[in-house]
């Protein structure tokens, strides 16, 4: 028993004695500088490749080619561009550069050339051009490594070597894919879910009455702040499937009945008329009357066998 209390006893006093040592060292390590790509929050892109993991990749690139359109001036804009690609340093600018500006870039092409080892395309569209370039988009092919942490982890991203123009990525224009709706029809104001759906959409754009009133338990969702729109109008909709049998629209079905629509919207606002949008909202029967249960995040698409509804000339 006494050998037992002292190993205690020995054992409190290495961990009061620990516990300042450990709090420090992971302070040091949480302010250890991280990577460029850790540091800058990437915009949103648009990656042609389906691995997640492009994302991070183009999002270091966009911000890459913008830094590198801006360096042609040297000076402190090399120093930035220096942060993405380090030999930008010993890179001899010209002098008379630095007119040109990328007012906007975006990952169209994303390809994985090994482990850790991405090549990006990115469109940029370059305004200020001596050359008569004034707006007009133009595309660099970037190399991007990822640079390992512990463990063999990316923590970050650098460029292998200065971007380099080439042409616009080939391919023709692709067509709107077809989706899993029946036939748009103009809504009728008897229609129950279209009530709901209107005063929902209402309150979500254009700060309308109270939101929560049309979301049905369990839905969390916050209208658009500041509101958009000064009113929403529906203009068409359309049932997931074959929908609901014809007269059935006139009446509430019983609880837990569900329906899924694709529905046209036109917003009126003090800087924009009658501007067209396209939501997809999943609604549930519940006491008598529609509530929304799902604003989905894309529309169904069609599949082989299904009622398909084209997006071509249906106000999407």
């Amino acid at each position: 028993m006494a050998n037992w209390t002292a190993v205690v006893r020995w054992g409190a006093w290495s961990l009061l004695v620990a516990g300042p040592l450990l709090g420090g060292w992971a302070l040091v390590s949480s302010a250890r500088p991280a990577a460029v790509a850790a540091r800058v929050e990437a915009p949103r892109t648009q990656v042609a490749s389906s691995d997640a993991e492009a994302v991070a990749p183009a999002g270091f690139a966009e911000l890459y080619v913008a830094a590198y359109v801006r360096a042609g001036g040297g000076g402190a804009a090399v120093e930035q561009l220096a942060a993405f690609y380090p030999a930008a340093r010993s890179v001899a600018w010209s002098a008379g550069g630095g007119a040109e500006r990328a007012e906007s870039t975006s990952s169209v092409r994303v390809r994985q050339v090994s482990a850790g080892y991405w090549s990006v395309t990115v469109a940029a569209r370059i305004t200020g051009s001596a050359k008569g370039g004034e707006g007009r988009v133009r595309y660099f092919q970037v190399p991007v490594r990822s640079t390992s942490g512990a463990g063999g982890a990316a923590s970050g991203w650098v460029a292998a070597a200065l971007p380099a123009e080439v042409a616009a990525p080939s391919g023709g224009k692709a067509a709107a894919p077809a989706l899993s709706y029946g036939s748009a029809h103009a809504p009728l104001a008897s229609d129950p879910a279209v009530q709901t759906v209107q005063g929902f959409l209402a309150a979500y754009l254009a700060g309308r009455g109270e939101l929560d009133r049309y979301l049905s338990p369990g839905m969390a969702l916050r209208p658009v702040r500041p509101a958009p729109y000064t009113a929403v109008t529906v203009t068409q909709i359309a049932d997931h499937g074959q929908g609901p049998a014809e007269g059935a629209e006139k009446q509430t079905p019983p609880d837990g009945v569900r329906r899924r629509l694709l529905v046209d919207v036109e917003g009126e606002g003090s800087q924009v008329k009658g501007r067209p949008m396209t939501y997809a909202i999943g609604l549930r029967s519940r006491g008598g009357r529609w509530e929304v249960a799902a604003l989905e995040s894309a529309p169904a698409l069609a599949t082989s066998g299904t009622s398909s509804r084209s997006q071509e000339g249906q106000g999407s």
